[in-house]
């Protein structure tokens, strides 16, 4: 019996030991890790207890050698998904590796990124980071300086093919089983943390696509105009000319995407937290009317793009204006641009004065809520309208000043949208 005792005391020093080391490590780790005020810094729990660390102690202490091996084989949980943690004691290297990786996003829609698996890799001297980013055949490079209040990462992606790139979302896009696409594209992009703010700047280079069938749309009907008959508006139509002054200024001088306009609307979106704005060509634009539907992702961008760059090819800026006006919506259950001219002002889109057409164009970024501001005001957004028709090509200053005059004094119309009822306002 008092060897029992004996022994029964030895396991509870020992336990009481080995607790009070775990309570001491917690600490000194708690020391070390403790942000100053106005450091980066996040919350890490350790069973029952939380801890405010900083994030920049946080890498140097995980990045260690002997951290470092005590993290090799482990799997961690994260919100991208489990993340399998490896470290290369000959490089010094760090790797973490996700399989399937998903990242989101406000800024750009509600639906996630899903990759089949992403890979990187952190090197680290003193406060210098450096690694790669990988994902099937694509690589990129990234380094950056650890500071307390943050880190910069510049990112690299040289040269890479544009299929490689497409091939990362295989599963999501169904056009890649059947389409030829060619081309190059590269990416300089630095993203800054905590503030998560990424600025792109893309280059595309020769991308060309075939074999999705755009060259057969040229003869395609649309079949929401209410049975009037097909506007036939010709590109120098107030009603064409003040469409692109909206939705697409630089459609004569781009190949079917602008990424210009594409950087700007991801930098905007991202100050705003939020999808405000899309970026789309008319090119795409047509390419969602007639294909890939309004889902606000990533994805769906990606599969417009594919048809925007074909269809610059096979049907010519003309046929996509033409296709863009007969198909676009107009609000409420108002589809194309005749059954639009008749129901908004009761004529034909061809004898639209500068200001209708001005007004129409202008309903074009938001058509379900302009319907319904007209329905319940007799006006849509003014402001709007006036920035479409500074945009507005070829007009003089006098003309343009006119024109502005009249979009104000258009005010109120006379409302009540509904089956074939017209606004008139002659």
């Amino acid at each position: 019996m008092r060897t029992l005792f004996r022994a029964l005391r030895i396991t509870a020093i020992a336990a009481l030991i080995l607790m009070l080391a775990l309570f001491a490590m917690l600490m000194g780790a708690r020391a070390v890790l403790r942000p100053a005020p106005g450091d980066w810094s996040t919350t890490v729990h350790a069973g029952p207890i939380k801890l405010e660390v900083g994030v920049a102690a946080l890498i140097q202490w995980g990045t260690t050698p002997w951290i470092a091996q005590q993290l090799h084989g482990r799997t961690l949980p994260t919100r991208m998904g489990d993340v399998h943690v490896t470290w290369d004691a000959t490089r010094h290297e760090l790797a973490l590796h996700c399989k399937p990786c998903v990242v989101r996003s406000s800024s750009w829609g509600t639906e996630p990124v899903r990759l089949a698996d992403a890979r990187m890799t952190v090197q680290r001297n003193a406060t210098e980071l450096k690694g790669t980013l990988s994902s099937g055949a694509v690589n990129a490079l990234w380094h950056g300086t650890l500071r307390p209040k943050g880190l910069n990462l510049h990112i690299t992606l040289p040269e890479t093919p544009v299929r490689d790139a497409y091939a990362l979302f295989a599963a999501a896009i169904p056009e890649l089983a059947y389409a030829q696409i060619d081309g190059t594209v590269a990416v300089q992009a630095t993203l800054e943390l905590p503030a998560k703010k990424l600025t792109v700047q893309p280059r595309l280079q020769a991308m060309t696509v075939s074999g999705l069938g755009t060259e057969t749309w040229g003869l395609a009907q649309s079949t929401c105009g209410r049975g009037l008959p097909a506007s036939h508006l010709g590109a120098d139509s107030l009603l064409a000319r003040a469409v692109i002054a909206a939705e697409d200024q630089r459609f004569y001088e781009h190949s079917g995407y602008d990424l210009a306009e594409m950087t700007q609307a991801l930098h905007s979106n991202q100050a705003e937290d939020a999808t405000l704005r899309g970026a789309s060509t008319l090119s795409q634009q047509v390419a969602k009317l007639l294909v890939t539907g309004g889902e606000r992702s990533p994805v769906r961008k990606l599969r417009e793009l594919l048809y925007a760059v074909e269809m610059e090819q096979t049907l010519g800026k003309a046929r996509i204006l033409r296709l863009y006006l007969d198909h676009a919506p107009w609000g409420a259950t108002v589809c194309g641009a005749q059954a639009a001219a008749h129901t908004y002002f009761g004529k034909r889109a061809d004898q639209l004065t500068a200001a209708q057409a001005v007004w129409l164009a202008a309903m074009l970024h938001n058509p379900a809520l302009e319907a319904q501001r007209w329905k319940a005001r007799g006006s849509i957004n003014l402001e709007r309208a006036k920035w479409v028709a500074a945009g507005l090509r070829p007009l003089h200053r006098a003309k343009r000043a006119r024109l502005l005059n009249e979009l104000t004094a258009m005010g109120p119309v006379n409302s009540g949208i509904s089956g074939s009822t017209t606004l008139s306002k002659q």
